[in-house]
């Protein structure tokens, strides 16, 4: 994956569940970041805009 956006397309649209392997609500800690406020807010606005829960 390139970036935290197309992590969180993969994890949430394609499911693959791998993506968050710690299940701390954010896909691919390397390109999303550690689980910080800031990470979780971007993460949920990408599901969002995908149209995932």
């Amino acid at each position: 994956m390139r970036s935290c956006k197309e992590a969180v397309y993969q994890w949430c649209v394609c499911g693959y569940t791998r993506a968050d392997g710690d299940n701390d609500g954010v896909p691919c800690e390397k390109h999303c970041g550690q689980s910080s406020r800031s990470s979780l807010e971007r993460v949920k606005s990408y599901k969002k805009e995908f149209g995932c829960r």
